[in-house]
């Protein structure tokens, strides 16, 4: 019994078995065929897509090659274009060639006819053109600068008449005139019979003594002392004062009065040599060149005191120099003693510039105030900005209003004896007596007198003045040969 519900349980699952195995093996190839028909169908979408892809991909290369070909296109036409172009531009440049050749041949043959008309060569030719045209660039270059010179005049001539205007307010002193007479008061007329003395001894021996004229005359309670040295004649003053406070009038008593005045005015003149530099400013100056100062307070030019001028012509170019921007110091040194010379030119022989810069160098002044003192008057160039104010100061001290006086007639007759002389003389076209009669400017025909001729006509013109007048100091002869050639544009 047993056996055979085995046998059934074993049959029943052998069945079971079985039908599971079918069912299994049913199922999968179910499974099977769905995995074939989902591969399938996936590999029919990436195909469909790739393709798709590929169109795309073949769409975008066409189109590339179209845009190549278009560009290839384009350079052909351009190459072609530019082909031409080159063409025609060699054409032009033979074309060109062959009529600059052409230019060249008719230059040349033009050339070979002129040297034959000219009897000139090339070279020669070139030469003359090339000096026509550096005359026509010299002389605009001289135009333009002409034009510029002119129009810096206009703005320095400005500017220079402001500063000296200013400067002329700004120092305002007094014009004291000199003459060449003192009078000395008496305290009673008793006292011209005791200067006159027994038979005329004491003013005789006063005479003597001072080198100054005792002029006794009408004028009541007075006598004059007459005499062009202007220090002998304040010695003599001053002698005649202490004689007549003494009351002791005879020889031997003036020569006393004579000493002690001496000495007076020698410290005087000391004194106001020192007076003068502080009153300038201007320090460190020699002990000799002091006393040379002071004597100038005695010395008169035209009526002038040359020691007020020359403090003056400090003073001024001093101011000249300070707007200018220029060394004052130097303008001033320069100023004070320019006419340093007039101290001594009644000893010494010789022009009062050339005594004062014998002066100046003798006691080691700076080359540049002796430049200031040699170029005052303009006999030697300036060689600094300090030397043309020392000069613009001395004109302006000696053109102010009183401050000079001269015989007018007297001027203008030596102005006309220095034009009549030089006028003489063959070849002179024109003539200026310049700087109050010092310097004698003379424009001579250039045809007529040569560079050499110049030089003689110059010194005979100096020697004839010599001969036939009488001045002071020195006359400079300028002599000006001058050769124009003008040309209007029209």
């Amino acid at each position: 019994m047993r056996k055979n519900s085995a046998e059934k349980q074993i049959s029943s699952a052998e069945e079971y078995s079985a039908r599971i195995l079918e069912d299994a093996e049913k199922e999968a190839d179910s499974r099977k065929k769905e995995l074939l028909v989902e591969a399938k169908g996936e590999i029919l979408k990436l195909r469909s897509d790739q393709e798709s892809e590929n169109k795309e991909q073949r769409r975008e290369i066409k189109k590339l090659e179209d845009r190549i070909v278009q560009k290839e296109l384009n350079i052909e036409k351009k190459s072609d274009s530019l082909d031409r172009k080159t063409e025609r531009l060699n054409n032009e440049i033979k074309k060109v060639e062959a009529k600059e050749a052409k230019i060249q041949e008719i230059i040349d043959q033009q050339l070979q006819e002129l040297e034959k008309v000219a009897n000139l060569t090339t070279d020669e030719a070139k030469g003359i053109l090339l000096e026509n045209v550096r005359e026509e660039t010299v002389q605009e270059q001289a135009s333009i600068i002409k034009e510029i010179e002119a129009k810096t005049k206009d703005r320095a001539e400005e500017y220079a008449r402001e500063i000296i205007s200013t400067t002329i307010q700004r120092y305002a002193a007094d014009n004291v005139i000199e003459a060449t007479v003192t009078v000395v008061n008496l305290p009673n007329d008793e006292m011209k019979g005791r200067i006159i003395g027994r038979e005329g001894r004491n003013i005789r021996a006063f005479e003597t003594m001072t080198g100054v004229d005792l002029i006794i005359d009408d004028t009541p309670e007075a006598v004059v002392l007459s005499a062009f040295d202007p220090v002998r004649r304040e010695i003599a003053r001053i002698t005649l004062e202490k004689l007549i406070a003494d009351g002791r009038i005879h020889p031997s008593r003036i020569e006393d009065m004579y000493g002690k005045a001496k000495a007076e005015v020698d410290a005087t003149i000391r004194k106001e040599g020192e007076n003068a530099c502080d009153e300038a400013n201007v320090h460190g100056v020699h002990p000799e060149i002091i006393k040379l100062l002071g004597k100038l307070r005695y010395r008169t030019s035209y009526g002038q005191n040359v020691l007020k001028h020359s403090i003056e012509v400090a003073n001024l170019a001093g101011m000249i120099a300070a707007e200018l921007g220029a060394d004052v110091r130097l303008a001033k040194r320069g100023g004070l003693l320019h006419d340093i010379g007039k101290a001594i030119d009644h000893e010494i022989e010789g022009p009062h510039v050339e005594l004062g810069v014998n002066a100046a160098k003798r006691y080691k002044e700076k080359p540049e105030v002796i430049n200031c003192i040699e170029s005052h008057h303009g006999d030697v160039a300036p060689n600094s900005v300090e030397a043309v104010l020392v000069q613009a100061a001395d004109a302006i001290s000696a053109a102010r209003p009183g401050a000079r006086r001269e015989s007018l007639e007297n001027y203008i007759k030596r102005l006309e004896n220095l034009e009549t002389i030089a006028n003489s003389f063959d070849g002179v076209d024109t003539s200026f007596a310049m700087q109050a009669g010092r310097e004698l400017r003379i424009m001579v025909q250039p045809d007529n007198i040569d560079e050499n001729k110049s030089i003689l006509l110059a010194r005979d013109i100096a020697n004839e003045i010599e001969n036939q007048l009488e001045y002071p100091g020195q006359i400079k002869v300028n002599v000006i040969r001058e050769t124009r050639a003008v040309e209007y544009a029209k």
